[in-house]
């Protein structure tokens, strides 16, 4: 599973990969809680075991998705 964190005044987005066991309706709720209280840090775990920190009030979107979808190579239309 692959998620997209936009981080205000950033021009970069934080992008990893998950484990494939990770469940996505448990990850929109940890986003949703830590964007609902003061202080909070999301804290998430990519594929490596490396952990990654972002504070609540810097989260701009998070994008959550499926790392088992085809991504496009070259110029195809």
């Amino acid at each position: 599973m692959d998620i997209k964190i936009g981080v205000t005044y950033s021009p970069r987005e934080v992008n990893l990969e998950l484990d494939d066991s990770a469940d996505q309706a448990e990850l929109k709720a940890e986003v949703e809680r830590v964007l609902s209280t003061e202080g909070a840090v999301f804290w998430v775990t990519d594929e490596k075991g490396r952990q990654v920190g972002v504070p609540g009030e810097k989260i701009a979107y998070v994008e959550i998705g499926s790392s088992d979808t085809q991504k496009p190579i070259g110029f195809g239309g």
